[in-house]
């Protein structure tokens, strides 16, 4: 009896077809010739969807804020007065206070999440590396709700007397920081807002830098050691310019978190609609504490069409943000591959 001696790339893909085990089709006749079609028809579908929906938020946003618009135009965006009561709207207060509360939670989370990810790169022992991270992801799972809570009858408290009232008596009397803490020292307004969005986007901006360090090649980082450097010089000189596009990107992720956040900033920022003072003690109100306190009490008209302005200009200023990041990130990479 011959024996059958195994193809060989010299015999050509027939003789791979005449040793292939009995029942199985060979590889060419595996794959349907509809599978790719099908695929290509739904991930197309899928991306189309996506851009339908947000035109479809966009139109609907435009026609429902139409009477206000129509009524206020774009002075609606530099008037403080909002009265339901004489129909007469403006937006200022609204905004200024979601810009500085999210300017407030970043200049807070940023140093703070730098640390952290540094911390668990470079300086961490092995055995705390795995439950820190943990923790401070297990951050992020916390609602928004149980944030605001805390932060009204926790911390806040805390807040006005270890806090606000020091600085009221050391700054009291100082021209312009004196200013910036004027106010009840009741532990709501503008800072406890901004403290509390902090602690919310410090697990998603430390996540994602801690993820963009580790991918920083080890042997980069040695070769600075070896050469002497300390650690503060091998992350300011070769990790941070070798990961700063995923850093700016973790930090508008935060921001972005920051900027739509609702209940709770609603809990702690006051809900006042009134912008007497720059004061970081006084009770405020953003875009979104706004939207949830009185979108379901407003008629319709133009009350109800100022609350859906302010979702478009929340929409707008969200937009603006993820632009510029946009253009930040190009310009990185541009300069990256200019030094490359």
């Amino acid at each position: 009896m011959a024996a059958t001696l195994p193809a060989t790339p010299f015999d050509g893909p027939s003789a791979m077809a005449r040793t292939a085990p009995q029942g199985r089709p060979p590889a060419a006749r595996r794959a349907a010739p509809w599978a790719d079609t099908l695929f290509s028809v739904l991930a197309h579908g899928a991306a189309w969807l996506t851009l339908a929906l947000l035109a479809g938020i966009i139109v609907s946003l435009l026609v429902g804020a139409a009477p206000a618009i129509r009524q206020y135009g774009l002075g609606f965006l530099w008037t403080t007065e909002w009265d339901p009561v004489k129909e007469r709207y403006g937006g200022l207060v609204m905004i200024y206070g979601t810009l500085m509360t999210s300017l407030i939670a970043l200049v807070i989370a940023v140093p703070v999440s730098f640390g952290i990810a540094l911390f668990l790169t470079e300086l961490s022992p092995a055995w705390l590396k795995r439950p820190l991270g943990t923790a401070i992801e297990l951050l992020a799972a916390v609602p928004s709700i149980v944030y605001g809570m805390w932060g009204l009858l926790v911390f806040g408290p805390l807040l006005s007397r270890f806090v606000q009232q020091p600085l009221q008596s050391l700054l009291g009397g100082v021209p312009f920081l004196g200013s910036l803490v004027t106010g009840p020292p009741v532990g709501i307004g503008l800072l406890s807002a901004g403290i509390i969005l902090a602690i919310m986007i410090i697990p998603f901006i430390a996540s994602v830098m801690r993820d963009v360090f580790d991918v920083t090649p080890p042997m980069l980082k040695e070769s600075a050691y070896g050469l002497g450097s300390t650690t503060w010089e091998v992350m300011s000189k070769v990790v941070l310019p070798y990961t700063k596009t995923g850093v700016v990107g973790a930090i508008m992720l935060g921001l972005g978190r920051a900027l739509g956040e609702t209940m709770a900033v609603t809990f702690v920022i006051g809900n006042q609609n009134q912008l007497s003072s720059l004061s970081l003690f006084e009770p405020a109100n953003s875009i979104t504490s706004a939207l949830a306190n009185e979108f379901a009490e407003a008629g319709e008209g133009l009350h109800q069409a100022s609350l859906i302005y302010l979702g478009l200009v929340l929409f707008f200023i969200t937009f603006v943000v993820l632009a510029l990041s946009k253009l930040l990130l190009m310009r990185l990479r541009r300069g990256e591959g200019t030094q490359g």
